[in-house]
């Protein structure tokens, strides 16, 4: 038993000989075709003529899933770890809308959070360099969320404030039916969406949106150039390579003087 334990559990996580990748190509096609079920099945005219072949198949890929789900627990050697970890919340969340949809069956729709699971290619088939440039855009996300805070704060400041002129200004009467609404209508306004639904009718409320509008197209540059300088910091960063003497191992971080993985000095 412990023997099949074990095999089972590298056919799961590793992939490194061929039945274990053949594994995961099963897997991602499975849940490549169950999203376009869930996708189909939203349809209304295929609903309609094909809507019981379609549920089969749903429930057919949820008990896959579950059994897979199971499995990855039984065989993980701290199955509390793996369940807290994100593959293991994803893995949870491909299966339990479909099961909640006893209850709450407009809730199997959710089922396309399976689509998470298509992050584990990058691991499959070690796509080396494209987890490191997501790693990069990680750095400068976390590097930006700072300045991106203070941004959208002051954004939100703005809208509250030309959102309470326009109420004062427009009124009830050209749809300004509260601040909230009107706060509503700024945020649409100044990040350039214009729904439409709500527009000023008098010259210096037009004159405020105009000015608004202007504004929008300014303010809409400044979290893309944060997030752009952050990004080429962190690109050079992840460039900086230094060969170690003693394992040759090269990459370290900025300001390093001995190699993490065997002490010589750099």
């Amino acid at each position: 038993m412990q023997h099949i334990r074990k095999r089972l559990h590298d056919i799961i996580f590793q992939h490194d000989d061929p039945a274990e990748r053949a594994f995961d190509v099963v897997v991602i096609a499975a849940i490549v075709l169950s999203i376009v079920v869930v996708m189909l099945d939203s349809v209304e005219s295929i609903a309609a003529r094909y809507g019981d072949i379609l549920y089969v198949a749903e429930w057919f890929f949820t008990v896959l899933f579950t059994i897979e789900y199971l499995l990855r627990l039984w065989t993980s050697p701290r199955p509390l770890a793996y369940a807290r970890s994100f593959y293991g919340v994803v893995d949870l969340l491909s299966v339990l809308p479909t099961w909640l949809s006893v209850l709450f069956p407009p809730g199997r729709f959710l089922v396309v959070l399976r689509v998470l699971r298509v992050l584990r290619v990058f691991r499959i088939l070690k796509l080396a360099e494209y987890v490191e440039q997501g790693a990069v855009l990680s750095a400068a996300l976390r590097a930006s969320r700072y300045k991106i805070t203070v941004f959208v704060s002051a954004v939100l400041t703005l809208s509250v404030i030309v959102g309470s002129l326009m109420y004062l200004i427009e009124g009830p009467s050209a749809g300004f039916t509260s601040i909230p609404q009107s706060v509503y209508w700024a945020i649409v306004t100044l990040t350039t969406v214009g729904y439409g639904d709500i527009a000023p009718e008098g010259p210096l409320g037009k004159a405020l949106a105009a000015t608004l509008m202007i504004m929008g197209y300014g303010i809409i540059a400044v979290p893309t150039g944060i997030v752009t300088l952050e990004l080429d910091r962190a690109s050079r960063s992840a460039r900086v390579r230094r060969p170690c003497p003693g394992c040759g191992v090269d990459r370290h971080e900025p300001g390093s003087a001995y190699c993490r993985y065997c002490g010589t000095q750099l």
